[in-house]
């Protein structure tokens, strides 16, 4: 059975009647501090804007067939509360890198479908560093072709992150 709290901000919010009213109350306070409850800005709204957000921490070094290196500004906008990268910027940077490896071996007129992705979290990239993302191809075929990502500090060399994008060679519909 659910109940709704007194809180009138939190009017259509269900809690199960199994949980502890101060659990709940701290998970509340948790996700408030995080910026929940902060409205979105609305020139955040416009269509496109992640995307140029996001690229504009990336430059891109080199780019071949089948490999792109880029270097990744670690900014405050992409961390998260310990002042290290937020494992959801590392999954869209992923992303954007790994297609754009693909787009290097995958004809045009063949669309791609991104299938899967993961990430092995091995250490933390500190605000204000420079982080190296080398993608590679690792295999292209008619209908498959999967990408590497390694994310390494620049100053040290150390590996942060190891990731792996799988995505479908989807051709496109003559209808």
């Amino acid at each position: 059975m659910a109940t709704k709290p007194s809180l009138p901000e939190n009017a259509s919010l269900e809690i199960s009647n199994e949980l502890d009213p101060k659990h709940v109350s701290e998970t509340l306070m948790f996700l408030q501090l995080l910026g929940a409850r902060n409205p979105i800005p609305e020139n955040c709204k416009a269509e496109g804007f992640f995307d140029s957000f996001l690229r504009s921490f990336i430059t891109v070094d080199q780019i071949q067939r089948g490999r792109i290196s880029c270097s990744v500004i670690v900014k405050p906008p992409l961390c998260n509360g310990y002042g290290t990268l937020h494992g959801g910027a590392v999954g869209s940077l992923v992303e954007v890198l790994a297609t754009a490896c693909a787009r290097t071996v995958v004809p045009e007129d063949k669309e791609l479908f991104l299938g899967e992705v993961s990430i092995s979290y091995l250490s933390g990239s500190p605000v204000n560093e420079e982080v190296v993302a080398n993608a590679s191809v690792v295999k292209s075929g008619r209908s498959l072709t999967s990408v590497a990502v390694e994310f390494k500090l620049k100053k040290t060399g150390n590996l942060l992150y190891l990731t792996h994008a799988s995505f479908f060679n989807m051709p496109v519909s003559s209808l």
